[in-house]
């Protein structure tokens, strides 16, 4: 039955890794991300493995700073709820973004948010220098050698804790995207492209196997609600 659900994966055409998309498009587009990451567990999902490292980290070094980069951070939604949900675990957090869209780099940055245009595959910090670094909706963009080469750079820059959160592919997922876009008035690009991220998206193992590939880790990974997947997993700096 599992497998009647899950289609073959495919690679398709996304608006919005298009280059030369106008900036106007990027933002509302986005602004229908952040809608459906409220709604539909793209937010969730990261935060429930954020809450796990927090605690961890906690434990650690109690009363310190912890920093989280945000690769991919979009319009900062996620990153801005990352915030509260340190705060309610009575952890500081500093958040740190970086987005390969100029538009959206601009649009996010703030005095909470510090923000700048940046590749995933190229991320301009040093080894070791974030706590925690979390990836969310931005692997599926990649081909599979490329998305190995970003699981690679996470791990460079993490210190503590990485956590990549993605689609899992369903025929339910993708149909269900389709439906709900027309009430929640996203736009037809917004609409297109969310069919094409699910259909982009990912098995449990599928994860699973590019994680240990990339970093030689066996990651934690976890189905979650609304069609989502977690990875999470501590760098190894001794091997």
């Amino acid at each position: 039955m599992t497998a009647l659900l899950t289609p073959r994966r495919r690679r398709g055409l996304e608006y919005l890794d298009e280059p030369g998309v106008d900036g106007r498009v990027t933002l509302r587009s986005l602004q229908d991300v952040a809608c459906a990451n409220r709604y539909f567990g793209g937010a969730s999902a990261p935060l429930a493995e954020l809450r796990i490292a927090l605690h961890e980290l906690r434990t650690l070094a109690d009363d310190e700073e912890v920093v989280l980069l945000d690769v991919g951070t979009g319009l900062g939604d996620i990153a801005e709820r990352a915030r509260a949900v340190a705060a309610d675990a009575g952890v500081p957090l500093r958040t740190v973004g970086v987005d390969a869209s100029e538009p959206l780099a601009r649009k996010a940055s703030c005095p909470a948010l510090p923000t700048a245009r940046a590749d995933a595959l190229a991320l301009p910090f040093a080894n070791d220098s974030v706590d925690i670094v979390l990836c969310s909706q931005l692997l599926h963009h990649f081909e599979d050698a490329r998305a190995v080469e970003v699981l690679r750079e996470l791990d460079r820059v993490a210190k503590h804790r990485v956590i990549v959160s993605d689609l899992r592919r369903s025929w339910l997922a993708a149909s269900g995207i389709w439906l709900v876009s027309f009430p929640l008035h996203f736009h037809p690009v917004s609409r297109h492209d969310g069919v094409v991220s699910v259909m982009r998206g990912f098995t449990r193992s599928e994860l699973e196997e590019m994680v240990g590939r990339a970093v030689r880790r066996k990651a934690r990974v976890r189905q979650r609600p609304s069609f989502r997947l977690t990875a999470a997993w501590t760098p190894n700096r001794t091997g």
